[in-house]
Parts: structure tokens; sequence; C-alpha cells
């Protein structure tokens, strides 16, 4: 008889949350997996150099209450991915921490792993200087200030540490920092199912219903895998796969549409195929996955650059859009020349929306619309001076004498007071290098619990 599995995944971040009727017909499916990844890097370096969540915490228990309850009552394992959003110490604390309150609140027992996922900087300084750190795409060399000044390291984990939870009698496993399609692969992986048709499963479970029609990261999908192919189809009715769909979120983050590089090997879509098999439902097959020697996980870090002041502000004046670059150049040199005893310790940076204020210099076409809104943003090493460069900045640029001005009650039109906005620590991504390993689950110690 041919192996089957069916995966549930209820949302694409844990917090985005589901409908409960979604989620109730997942489960009506009966199945065999419940997981769900719970962070990224999307929202940019913040959130790990900070060690807070971009999902409130709110949300997060919202769900949890939802897939602890059915994973327990149901017997079914809960894998979660990436906790708190960065998968760094305070946050996998943070996500324990509401998993424990639920428990208590629904009276659950359950075993519960905890997998950490950080690294310690003597330790990634050491493997750094036995050549075994390489650069992950077109980032500089890993120095030693990169890595000292970076506030957590946390590397992410393939689907071993997380079979090994599985082996270990876990119920429930949460992980730090976690390669996307691990938490849906891991227990395919475990029973045998091919790693290309597991992992490319992940690879859109982990996004839920986002690859349905019409898409959405806040509902379920289910995939059902079998020994040489698998199909996905959204649990709400009012969702569809179809190849388009799915196909296209299978390009989805990729820099080559046919090689997807992840921990431990690269999974190959060259000869992936796709097929309708219903109104509802998309067939996958054809998914391979090639080991790759030496064993190489990512390690991501992020360090403080200083604080951020920003205001929002609009402008609507033909003869001010006009002549925006002439300004923006002025209000540049003005303030460097108020600030040249902090030369070098601020930066200032103007957003244009209406003109480019998305793709900036690369975009193709930018041609300013009747009105431009304009984001001031100023960083320096310490908040005083952010918000004396702002303050500076935004009082220059709103009563900027032009050619042709015609009024002088000011060119800029602010929607809220105050003006400015202190928005705390700004990060950058420090560490995002490569790291060869001997074994794949030795960085990642595995913590039991007895949740009653």
């Amino acid at each position: 008889m041919k192996k089957k599995m069916t995966l549930l995944s209820p949302t694409a971040i844990l917090g985005y949350g589901f409908p409960e009727s979604s989620f109730t017909r997942g489960l009506s499916f009966d199945p065999h997996l419940i997981a769900v990844d719970a962070g990224s890097t999307d929202p940019g370096p913040y959130y790990l150099g900070s060690g807070k969540s971009f999902v409130p915490r709110g949300a997060v228990k919202r769900d949890l209450s939802f897939l602890l309850r059915a994973a327990v009552e149901r017997r079914i394992p809960l894998l979660i991915g990436s906790a708190g959003g960065s998968g760094a110490k305070p946050h996998l604390a943070w996500c324990r921490e509401i998993i424990w309150e639920v428990a208590r609140e629904e009276k659950l027992s359950f075993r519960l792993a905890v997998i950490p996922a950080d690294i310690r900087k003597s330790f990634l300084l050491e493997e750094m200087a036995a050549g075994k750190v390489e650069p992950l795409g077109p980032v500089p060399a890993l120095t030693e200030d990169n890595v000292v000044e970076s506030t957590y390291l946390a590397a992410q984990m393939g689907p071993e540490p997380l079979i090994r939870a599985l082996e270990g009698g876990a119920d429930v496993v949460l992980a730090g920092r976690c390669y996307d399609p691990a938490v849906f692969a891991a227990l395919p992986l475990r029973r045998g199912f091919p790693a290309g048709l597991s992992l490319h499963l992940g690879k859109i479970l982990e996004c839920a219903a986002i690859a349905a029609l019409p898409g959405s990261g806040s509902d379920c999908m289910l995939g059902f895998l079998e020994e040489e192919r698998f199909y996905l189809e959204p649990a709400s009715p009012e969702r569809r796969a179809t190849v388009d769909s799915v196909a296209a979120h299978t390009l989805y983050e990729k820099g080559d549409p046919y090689r997807l590089p992840g921990p431990g090997g690269l999974l190959d879509l060259q000869e992936t195929s796709f097929e309708q098999v219903s109104e509802r439902r998309v067939g996958i097959s054809g998914s391979r996955f090639f080991p790759t020697s030496p064993y190489t996980v990512k390690v991501e870090g992020a360090r403080l650059i200083g604080y951020r002041v920003i205001t929002v502000a609009g402008a609507r004046d033909p003869r001010f859009i006009e002549s925006l670059d002439e300004i923006i150049d002025g209000v540049r040199k003005r303030t460097a020349d108020n600030f040249s005893g902090d030369a070098g310790r601020f930066e200032l940076t103007f957003h244009l929306y209406g003109r480019d204020g998305v793709m900036g210099p690369q975009e193709p076409h930018p041609r300013p619309a009747h009105e431009v809104g304009i984001v001031i943003e100023a960083v320096a090493e310490e908040a005083a001076l952010a918000e004396a460069v702002l303050g500076f900045a935004r009082s220059t640029m709103l009563h900027y004498g032009f050619p042709g001005r015609l009024a002088t009650a000011g060119n800029l039109a602010f929607p809220y007071s105050p003006s400015d906005f202190k928005v705390g620590g700004a990060y950058v991504f420090s560490v995002y290098h490569l790291l060869t390993v001997e074994n794949p689950a030795e960085l990642f110690p595995i913590t039991y619990e007895e949740v009653r």
C-alpha cells in the first residue's frame, strides 16, 4: 500500500490569523501534521537586532489557542519554526511563554521540545578563523567587528533537528530560526517520503493560502503528499488552487527559478510539472533534492547603527514638485553645514512617494503625480542628534525658497501633530553568511519539557 500523508498549514505567519471555519474544515481531513512558520527576515533587521517580535502577542496567542487545542486533543504533531519572528533567544523565550500560558488556560498536557538556534560569538569567530564561514550572495566577507557588534546571532536549522525532536517523543516542537519548509518536511522525511517532494510542498505550505486564488496569508492550505507527487488545496471553499497560482508561488523568493539552495542541499525544479486535477486542487510531481557537501547553514545577525526619527509630509504645489531634486539638494547642504561638527555621525534620507518612493533610482518611470508624499528620515549615533537633524531638515524644507514660488506659508502639509516620530533603534544585517558544519544537528540542542 502506498504511503500518504496530509499536512495542514493554518496561516503564513503565526499570528497572522485564519478563519475558524477554514481551520475546522482543514481538521476534517484528519491531518497527520499541523505546522506553521512563525518568522522571516522580510521585515528587516530591526526585529532580530532588538529581540522583538513583528507580530503582536495577542495575535500569536489567539492562533496558538486553536493550534495547541487541536493538536493535543487529536494527537497531531504541531511544529513551529522561527519562533517569535526571528528565532533568536528572546524570540524563542517569548513564544515559549505564550505556549505555557495557553496550556494552563486550556488545561492541556503534552511533551514540548524547544530547539534554540543561537550561535555564540566566540564560536563563530573560531569557525571564521578556521575558514568555515563564507558570504551568502553579494555580501562582504565576515569581520570580527561584524560578529562582536551583533546583538544576536541565529543559525537557520534544516529539518534534521526537528526530526530528532519528533523521535524524542515531542508532541509540540518549538524551534528557533528555521529554514521555512523544514517544519513541514520533517515528519514526511522521517516517514521516508522523497526529499524533493517534501521540501517543495513545505516551500508552498509555509505561506499557507497565498498560493491560492484569491491569495491570502491569513487562511489555511492543505497538502496531500504521496510517494510520487503531492496535491494542494485551500481549506476554504471560497479559494482554489490553480496551476498558475501554485507555479507562480513556486517562483517566490528565488534568484533562480529552477534551483533553491537550503541547508544541506539543493531543491531542483527543472523537471517539476503542475496539473489541474480538479477545480480547487493542483497536483505537483518531478521535484528533486540533491544533497551538497559540505553541509552549510545560514547564520544571521544584526547590529545597532544608531537611532531613527522620521517625519511624514505631503506636497501638491506643481512648482515645488518640479524643483524637488534641487530643493532636496539644498536642504542636504544646509543641514550638513549646520551640523558640520557632527559630520559622519548622521545620515539624512528623503523618500518621495508618488515619484520613486518604492524603487528609488531603479524606478523606470519617475514621473511625478500631481502630489507627492515625502518621508524625511534621520539616523544618527545618538537619539538627540537624530532628532535635531530631522527637525532642522524638516523646517528647512518647509520654508525653502525655490524659483517660481508663490506662497510663503510653507511648502509641506503635515498629517500629524507632532510631525516627528521617534522610531527608536536602527539596525542593519551584520551577519548573513554560510557556516560549514559536520553534523546538521550539532548547533541545535533540544530540551524537552513536560507541559502539565
